[in-house]
Protein backbone atom coordinates (compact mmCIF):
# COMPACT_ATOMS: atom_id res chain seq x y z
CA UNK A 1 0.00 0.00 0.00
CA UNK A 2 2.83 2.32 0.62
CA UNK A 3 4.40 1.63 -2.93
CA UNK A 4 1.04 2.33 -4.74
CA UNK A 5 0.38 5.76 -1.90
CA UNK A 6 3.85 6.86 -3.13
CA UNK A 7 3.06 6.64 -6.97
CA UNK A 8 -0.50 8.03 -6.64
CA UNK A 9 1.11 10.65 -4.79
CA UNK A 10 4.03 11.08 -7.49
CA UNK A 11 1.91 11.25 -10.36
CA UNK A 12 -0.74 13.63 -8.38
CA UNK A 13 2.23 16.04 -7.40
CA UNK A 14 2.89 16.11 -11.29
CA UNK A 15 -0.90 17.13 -11.62
CA UNK A 16 -0.50 19.85 -9.33
CA UNK A 17 2.41 21.59 -10.46
CA UNK A 18 0.84 21.96 -13.97
CA UNK A 19 -2.54 23.22 -12.39
CA UNK A 20 -0.12 25.62 -10.06
CA UNK A 21 1.77 26.31 -13.34
CA UNK A 22 -1.61 27.75 -14.83
CA UNK A 23 -2.75 29.69 -12.33
CA UNK A 24 0.13 31.40 -11.36
CA UNK A 25 0.28 32.71 -14.67
CA UNK A 26 2.76 35.68 -14.89
CA UNK A 27 5.49 36.62 -12.61
CA UNK A 28 8.73 34.84 -11.90
CA UNK A 29 7.61 31.75 -10.37
CA UNK A 30 4.87 31.29 -13.09
CA UNK A 31 8.37 31.50 -15.42
CA UNK A 32 9.94 29.19 -13.74
CA UNK A 33 7.20 26.47 -13.71
CA UNK A 34 6.22 26.66 -17.17
CA UNK A 35 9.96 26.43 -17.87
CA UNK A 36 10.30 23.31 -16.43
CA UNK A 37 7.02 21.98 -18.00
CA UNK A 38 8.64 23.31 -21.47
CA UNK A 39 11.85 21.24 -20.91
CA UNK A 40 9.74 17.86 -20.20
CA UNK A 41 10.55 17.73 -16.03
CA UNK A 42 6.97 18.52 -15.48
CA UNK A 43 4.32 16.53 -17.39
CA UNK A 44 1.03 16.98 -19.39
CA UNK A 45 -1.78 16.79 -17.02
CA UNK A 46 -3.99 14.73 -19.73
CA UNK A 47 -1.14 12.12 -19.37
CA UNK A 48 -1.00 12.00 -15.63
CA UNK A 49 -4.97 11.94 -16.02
CA UNK A 50 -4.40 8.67 -18.12
CA UNK A 51 -1.68 7.62 -15.36
CA UNK A 52 -4.26 8.36 -12.61
CA UNK A 53 -6.90 6.67 -14.86
CA UNK A 54 -4.94 2.98 -14.99
CA UNK A 55 -5.13 2.95 -11.00
CA UNK A 56 -7.31 0.90 -9.46
CA UNK A 57 -7.65 3.08 -6.20
CA UNK A 58 -10.04 6.33 -6.07
CA UNK A 59 -8.17 9.58 -6.29
CA UNK A 60 -8.84 13.13 -5.51
CA UNK A 61 -7.43 16.60 -5.36
CA UNK A 62 -9.09 18.77 -3.29
CA UNK A 63 -8.47 22.43 -3.25
CA UNK A 64 -8.92 24.82 -0.11
CA UNK A 65 -12.19 26.08 -1.35
CA UNK A 66 -13.38 22.36 -1.20
CA UNK A 67 -13.50 22.21 -5.26
CA UNK A 68 -11.95 18.97 -6.78
CA UNK A 69 -9.11 19.86 -8.78
CA UNK A 70 -8.19 16.20 -10.16
CA UNK A 71 -10.49 13.16 -9.86
CA UNK A 72 -9.60 9.79 -11.78
CA UNK A 73 -11.95 7.12 -13.04
CA UNK A 74 -12.35 5.03 -10.18
CA UNK A 75 -13.42 7.71 -8.32
CA UNK A 76 -15.92 9.48 -10.97
CA UNK A 77 -17.20 5.26 -11.23
CA UNK A 78 -17.98 5.42 -7.24
CA UNK A 79 -20.37 8.67 -7.87
CA UNK A 80 -18.62 10.59 -5.34
CA UNK A 81 -17.78 13.58 -7.11
CA UNK A 82 -20.24 15.61 -9.22
CA UNK A 83 -18.42 18.07 -11.77
CA UNK A 84 -15.95 20.00 -9.26
CA UNK A 85 -17.55 18.94 -6.11
CA UNK A 86 -17.47 15.90 -3.57
CA UNK A 87 -21.08 14.34 -2.64
CA UNK A 88 -20.10 12.44 0.39
CA UNK A 89 -20.12 14.87 3.47
CA UNK A 90 -17.49 12.24 5.46
CA UNK A 91 -14.92 12.75 2.91
CA UNK A 92 -15.25 16.47 2.99
CA UNK A 93 -15.05 16.32 7.09
CA UNK A 94 -11.68 14.51 6.35
CA UNK A 95 -10.19 16.70 3.85
CA UNK A 96 -10.87 19.52 6.17
CA UNK A 97 -8.83 17.33 9.05
CA UNK A 98 -6.30 16.78 7.24
CA UNK A 99 -5.98 20.41 5.79
CA UNK A 100 -5.75 21.39 9.09
CA UNK A 101 -3.63 18.70 10.66
CA UNK A 102 -1.47 15.38 9.24
CA UNK A 103 -2.18 12.57 7.46
CA UNK A 104 -5.45 10.91 8.34
CA UNK A 105 -6.78 7.37 7.94
CA UNK A 106 -10.24 6.09 7.86
CA UNK A 107 -13.39 3.94 6.59
CA UNK A 108 -16.41 5.58 5.00
CA UNK A 109 -19.96 4.07 4.20
CA UNK A 110 -20.91 5.02 0.36
CA UNK A 111 -24.42 4.96 0.02
CA UNK A 112 -25.67 2.79 -2.84
CA UNK A 113 -27.47 5.26 -4.65
CA UNK A 114 -24.00 7.15 -5.48
CA UNK A 115 -23.08 4.54 -8.31
CA UNK A 116 -26.38 3.34 -8.64
CA UNK A 117 -25.05 -0.46 -6.91
CA UNK A 118 -24.92 -1.88 -3.46
CA UNK A 119 -23.49 0.61 -0.38
CA UNK A 120 -19.42 0.20 -0.26
CA UNK A 121 -17.23 0.39 2.45
CA UNK A 122 -14.02 2.37 1.33
CA UNK A 123 -10.51 2.69 3.16
CA UNK A 124 -9.44 6.37 2.61
CA UNK A 125 -5.71 8.11 3.13
CA UNK A 126 -5.71 11.69 3.06
CA UNK A 127 -2.24 13.33 2.50
CA UNK A 128 -1.90 17.27 2.89
CA UNK A 129 0.99 18.65 -0.41
CA UNK A 130 2.31 20.98 1.73
CA UNK A 131 5.21 21.59 4.06
CA UNK A 132 8.60 19.92 3.52
CA UNK A 133 7.34 17.70 0.45
CA UNK A 134 5.45 20.48 -1.71
CA UNK A 135 6.09 23.99 -1.67
CA UNK A 136 4.03 25.26 -4.38
CA UNK A 137 0.12 26.56 -3.33
CA UNK A 138 -2.89 26.28 -5.38
CA UNK A 139 -5.00 28.03 -3.44
CA UNK A 140 -4.89 32.16 -3.33
CA UNK A 141 -4.68 32.36 0.31
CA UNK A 142 -1.44 30.42 0.44
CA UNK A 143 -3.20 26.66 1.40
CA UNK A 144 -2.44 23.15 -0.04
CA UNK A 145 -4.50 20.74 -1.79
CA UNK A 146 -5.29 17.42 -0.21
CA UNK A 147 -5.07 14.23 -1.86
CA UNK A 148 -7.58 11.74 -1.35
CA UNK A 149 -6.40 8.15 -1.86
CA UNK A 150 -9.80 5.76 -2.02
CA UNK A 151 -9.78 1.79 -1.56
CA UNK A 152 -12.79 -0.12 -2.12
CA UNK A 153 -13.09 -2.73 1.08
CA UNK A 154 -16.19 -3.90 -0.05
CA UNK A 155 -15.22 -7.04 -1.07
CA UNK A 156 -12.59 -7.91 1.51
CA UNK A 157 -14.76 -7.40 4.36
CA UNK A 158 -17.51 -9.54 2.46
CA UNK A 159 -14.65 -12.06 2.42
CA UNK A 160 -13.23 -11.43 6.10
CA UNK A 161 -17.07 -12.15 7.59
CA UNK A 162 -17.54 -14.95 5.50
CA UNK A 163 -14.07 -16.46 6.30
CA UNK A 164 -15.04 -15.98 10.12
CA UNK A 165 -18.44 -17.37 10.14
CA UNK A 166 -17.37 -20.26 8.26
CA UNK A 167 -14.51 -20.66 11.00
CA UNK A 168 -17.10 -20.33 13.38
CA UNK A 169 -19.40 -22.97 12.16
CA UNK A 170 -16.75 -25.81 11.26
CA UNK A 171 -15.95 -25.68 14.84
CA UNK A 172 -19.37 -25.89 16.22
CA UNK A 173 -20.12 -29.14 13.77
CA UNK A 174 -16.78 -30.44 14.40
CA UNK A 175 -17.66 -30.37 18.03
CA UNK A 176 -20.89 -31.93 18.26
CA UNK A 177 -19.32 -35.41 16.47
CA UNK A 178 -16.33 -35.37 18.39
CA UNK A 179 -17.90 -34.55 21.98
CA UNK A 180 -20.58 -37.24 21.34
CA UNK A 181 -17.27 -39.75 20.45
CA UNK A 182 -15.95 -38.90 23.84
CA UNK A 183 -19.22 -39.98 26.18
CA UNK A 184 -19.35 -43.23 24.06
CA UNK A 185 -16.45 -43.94 24.20
CA UNK A 186 -17.34 -42.81 28.17
CA UNK A 187 -19.79 -44.79 28.27
CA UNK A 188 -18.35 -48.19 26.92
CA UNK A 189 -16.01 -47.94 29.65
CA UNK A 190 -17.99 -48.24 32.09
CA UNK A 191 -20.43 -50.82 30.87
CA UNK A 192 -17.83 -53.06 29.79
CA UNK A 193 -19.57 -56.07 31.61
CA UNK A 194 -22.94 -55.27 29.72
CA UNK A 195 -22.08 -56.70 25.85
CA UNK A 196 -25.67 -55.50 24.81
CA UNK A 197 -25.38 -51.47 26.02
CA UNK A 198 -21.81 -52.11 24.59
CA UNK A 199 -23.07 -52.86 21.91
CA UNK A 200 -25.67 -50.42 21.55
CA UNK A 201 -23.07 -47.50 22.28
CA UNK A 202 -20.78 -48.78 19.54
CA UNK A 203 -23.13 -48.84 16.76
CA UNK A 204 -24.30 -45.05 18.10
CA UNK A 205 -20.43 -44.50 18.03
CA UNK A 206 -20.02 -46.24 14.35
CA UNK A 207 -22.41 -43.52 13.48
CA UNK A 208 -20.81 -40.73 14.87
CA UNK A 209 -17.75 -41.78 13.69
CA UNK A 210 -19.40 -41.93 9.83
CA UNK A 211 -21.30 -38.03 10.32
CA UNK A 212 -17.53 -36.70 11.10
CA UNK A 213 -15.84 -38.57 8.11
CA UNK A 214 -18.47 -37.37 6.06
CA UNK A 215 -18.28 -33.79 7.22
CA UNK A 216 -14.35 -34.03 7.08
CA UNK A 217 -14.95 -35.17 3.39
CA UNK A 218 -17.45 -32.54 2.39
CA UNK A 219 -15.35 -29.25 3.78
CA UNK A 220 -12.64 -30.71 1.52
CA UNK A 221 -14.78 -30.64 -1.35
CA UNK A 222 -16.22 -27.16 -0.24
CA UNK A 223 -12.72 -26.12 -0.50
CA UNK A 224 -11.70 -27.46 -3.67
CA UNK A 225 -14.36 -25.99 -5.34
CA UNK A 226 -13.98 -22.73 -4.17
CA UNK A 227 -10.55 -22.20 -5.54
CA UNK A 228 -8.51 -23.83 -2.75
CA UNK A 229 -7.30 -26.01 -6.08
CA UNK A 230 -7.35 -24.92 -9.72
CA UNK A 231 -10.39 -25.89 -11.46
CA UNK A 232 -10.00 -28.70 -13.56
CA UNK A 233 -10.15 -28.83 -17.06
CA UNK A 234 -13.74 -28.95 -18.85
CA UNK A 235 -14.30 -31.88 -20.79
CA UNK A 236 -17.70 -33.94 -22.67
CA UNK A 237 -18.80 -35.92 -20.12
CA UNK A 238 -22.24 -37.80 -20.31
CA UNK A 239 -25.05 -36.74 -18.29
CA UNK A 240 -26.43 -41.09 -18.78
CA UNK A 241 -23.17 -41.85 -16.70
CA UNK A 242 -23.73 -38.92 -14.42
CA UNK A 243 -27.20 -40.04 -13.29
CA UNK A 244 -26.43 -43.46 -13.38
CA UNK A 245 -23.57 -43.58 -10.92
CA UNK A 246 -25.31 -40.94 -8.44
CA UNK A 247 -28.30 -43.39 -8.52
CA UNK A 248 -26.46 -46.18 -7.70
CA UNK A 249 -24.29 -44.28 -5.04
CA UNK A 250 -27.81 -43.22 -3.65
CA UNK A 251 -29.36 -46.91 -4.14
CA UNK A 252 -28.31 -48.22 -0.51
CA UNK A 253 -29.64 -45.35 1.76
CA UNK A 254 -33.11 -45.58 -0.56
CA UNK A 255 -33.27 -48.96 -0.17
CA UNK A 256 -33.11 -48.69 3.80
CA UNK A 257 -35.99 -46.52 3.53
CA UNK A 258 -37.90 -48.69 0.69
CA UNK A 259 -37.43 -45.56 -1.64
CA UNK A 260 -37.79 -46.09 -5.03
CA UNK A 261 -35.83 -43.67 -7.45
CA UNK A 262 -37.34 -44.14 -11.21
CA UNK A 263 -34.88 -42.92 -13.98
CA UNK A 264 -36.00 -40.38 -16.75
CA UNK A 265 -35.76 -38.12 -19.48
CA UNK A 266 -33.98 -37.58 -22.59
CA UNK A 267 -31.07 -39.88 -23.44
CA UNK A 268 -27.57 -38.98 -25.38
CA UNK A 269 -27.07 -35.09 -23.42
CA UNK A 270 -23.50 -34.60 -23.44
CA UNK A 271 -22.15 -31.33 -21.31
CA UNK A 272 -18.95 -29.88 -20.97
CA UNK A 273 -17.87 -30.31 -17.17
CA UNK A 274 -15.87 -32.39 -14.50
CA UNK A 275 -17.32 -35.41 -14.56
CA UNK A 276 -16.75 -36.50 -10.70
CA UNK A 277 -18.31 -32.83 -9.80
CA UNK A 278 -21.38 -33.59 -12.07
CA UNK A 279 -21.65 -36.94 -9.86
CA UNK A 280 -21.06 -35.48 -6.39
CA UNK A 281 -23.66 -32.50 -7.13
CA UNK A 282 -26.84 -34.96 -8.25
CA UNK A 283 -25.48 -37.26 -5.61
CA UNK A 284 -25.75 -34.52 -3.02
CA UNK A 285 -29.20 -33.78 -4.48
CA UNK A 286 -30.46 -37.48 -4.70
CA UNK A 287 -29.58 -38.37 -0.42
CA UNK A 288 -31.29 -34.82 0.11
CA UNK A 289 -34.23 -36.14 -1.27
CA UNK A 290 -33.74 -39.84 0.02
CA UNK A 291 -33.10 -37.91 3.46
CA UNK A 292 -36.46 -36.22 3.64
CA UNK A 293 -38.19 -38.34 1.80
CA UNK A 294 -40.92 -40.52 3.61
CA UNK A 295 -40.61 -43.87 3.97
CA UNK A 296 -42.08 -45.88 0.69
CA UNK A 297 -42.19 -43.01 -1.08
CA UNK A 298 -40.80 -42.32 -4.88
CA UNK A 299 -38.28 -40.00 -6.41
CA UNK A 300 -37.68 -39.15 -9.66
CA UNK A 301 -34.17 -37.91 -11.44
CA UNK A 302 -34.32 -36.83 -14.98
CA UNK A 303 -32.49 -34.94 -17.75
CA UNK A 304 -33.85 -32.43 -20.31
CA UNK A 305 -32.24 -29.94 -23.28
CA UNK A 306 -33.71 -26.34 -22.66
CA UNK A 307 -31.82 -23.23 -24.04
CA UNK A 308 -28.33 -24.39 -24.25
CA UNK A 309 -28.06 -26.21 -21.07
CA UNK A 310 -29.38 -29.67 -19.72
CA UNK A 311 -31.40 -29.71 -16.80
CA UNK A 312 -31.12 -32.35 -14.43
CA UNK A 313 -33.94 -32.52 -12.48
CA UNK A 314 -34.71 -34.06 -8.64
CA UNK A 315 -38.09 -34.32 -7.50
CA UNK A 316 -39.55 -35.90 -4.38
CA UNK A 317 -42.64 -36.06 -2.12
CA UNK A 318 -41.11 -35.22 0.70
CA UNK A 319 -41.65 -32.92 3.86
CA UNK A 320 -40.85 -29.97 2.03
CA UNK A 321 -38.76 -26.23 2.35
CA UNK A 322 -40.76 -23.88 4.49
CA UNK A 323 -41.26 -20.40 2.35
CA UNK A 324 -38.61 -17.99 4.57
CA UNK A 325 -36.03 -21.14 4.66
CA UNK A 326 -36.03 -21.35 0.50
CA UNK A 327 -33.19 -18.61 0.07
CA UNK A 328 -30.75 -19.79 2.19
CA UNK A 329 -30.99 -23.62 1.43
CA UNK A 330 -27.61 -23.54 -0.46
CA UNK A 331 -26.06 -21.37 2.27
CA UNK A 332 -22.87 -23.24 3.78
CA UNK A 333 -24.10 -25.46 7.23
CA UNK A 334 -27.97 -23.74 6.92
CA UNK A 335 -30.36 -26.56 7.60
CA UNK A 336 -34.22 -25.75 7.60
CA UNK A 337 -34.40 -28.54 10.97
CA UNK A 338 -31.98 -27.82 13.14
CA UNK A 339 -33.62 -30.49 15.66
CA UNK A 340 -33.00 -33.10 12.74
CA UNK A 341 -29.48 -32.86 11.84
CA UNK A 342 -28.47 -35.33 14.44
CA UNK A 343 -30.88 -38.30 13.50
CA UNK A 344 -30.65 -37.26 9.61
CA UNK A 345 -26.07 -37.18 9.89
CA UNK A 346 -26.80 -34.15 7.81
CA UNK A 347 -23.78 -31.76 7.24
CA UNK A 348 -25.91 -28.83 5.94
CA UNK A 349 -23.09 -28.42 3.22
CA UNK A 350 -24.65 -30.99 0.44
CA UNK A 351 -26.65 -28.35 -1.02
CA UNK A 352 -23.55 -25.69 -0.86
CA UNK A 353 -21.71 -28.13 -3.01
CA UNK A 354 -24.42 -28.33 -6.02
CA UNK A 355 -24.11 -24.70 -5.81
CA UNK A 356 -20.23 -24.44 -6.23
CA UNK A 357 -20.39 -26.77 -8.73
CA UNK A 358 -22.87 -25.29 -10.79
CA UNK A 359 -21.58 -22.05 -10.64
CA UNK A 360 -18.19 -23.60 -11.86
CA UNK A 361 -20.04 -25.06 -14.93
CA UNK A 362 -20.98 -21.80 -15.76
CA UNK A 363 -24.14 -23.34 -14.84
CA UNK A 364 -26.94 -22.39 -11.82
CA UNK A 365 -29.45 -24.67 -9.27
CA UNK A 366 -32.81 -23.82 -8.41
CA UNK A 367 -35.57 -25.03 -6.05
CA UNK A 368 -39.14 -25.61 -6.06
CA UNK A 369 -41.07 -26.74 -2.97
CA UNK A 370 -44.23 -26.96 -0.90
CA UNK A 371 -44.25 -27.60 2.58
CA UNK A 372 -46.20 -31.27 2.84
CA UNK A 373 -45.73 -31.57 -1.19
CA UNK A 374 -42.35 -31.78 -1.87
CA UNK A 375 -39.23 -30.65 -3.75
CA UNK A 376 -38.03 -30.68 -7.18
CA UNK A 377 -34.26 -29.15 -7.49
CA UNK A 378 -33.15 -28.44 -11.49
CA UNK A 379 -29.56 -28.41 -11.86
CA UNK A 380 -28.32 -26.06 -15.01
CA UNK A 381 -25.03 -27.23 -16.55
CA UNK A 382 -24.35 -26.02 -20.28
CA UNK A 383 -24.06 -28.12 -23.13
CA UNK A 384 -20.91 -29.48 -25.79
CA UNK A 385 -21.19 -27.51 -28.52
CA UNK A 386 -23.72 -29.18 -31.09
CA UNK A 387 -24.54 -31.86 -28.78
CA UNK A 388 -27.73 -30.84 -27.69
CA UNK A 389 -29.44 -32.31 -30.77
CA UNK A 390 -31.05 -35.07 -29.22
CA UNK A 391 -32.36 -33.36 -26.57
CA UNK A 392 -36.00 -31.76 -26.39
CA UNK A 393 -35.86 -28.16 -26.31
CA UNK A 394 -40.08 -27.52 -26.56
CA UNK A 395 -39.74 -26.80 -22.79
CA UNK A 396 -41.85 -30.43 -21.85
CA UNK A 397 -41.68 -32.10 -18.51
CA UNK A 398 -39.15 -35.36 -19.99
CA UNK A 399 -41.09 -38.72 -19.42
CA UNK A 400 -39.96 -40.62 -15.92
CA UNK A 401 -39.64 -44.34 -16.01
CA UNK A 402 -36.70 -45.28 -18.13
CA UNK A 403 -35.19 -47.01 -15.05
CA UNK A 404 -35.32 -48.01 -11.56
CA UNK A 405 -33.32 -48.31 -7.96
Amino acid sequence: MALLLGAVLGAVLGAALVLRARRLGTGAAGDRTRASAEEGTLPDRAVVQRLLDAIDPAVLLVAADDSVLLANASARRLGIVRRTRLQVPELLDLVHDVAAGSDRRGEVRLPGELAGSDPRLVGVRGVRLGGDGFDGRLGDDGSAPVVLVLQDLTEARRVEAVRRDFVANVSHELKTPVGALALLAEAILGAADDPETVQRFASRMAHEADRLGRLVRELIDLSRLQGGEPMPTLEPVDVDTVLAEAVDRTRMAAAAKQIEIAVGGVPGLVVRGVESQLITAVTNLLGNAVTYSPQGTRIAVAARARAGSAEIVVTDSGIGIPREDRNRIFERFYRVDQSRASTTGGTGLGLAIVKHVASNHGGSVSVWSEEGLGSTFTLRIPLAAGAGRAGRTDGREPAVGRGRA
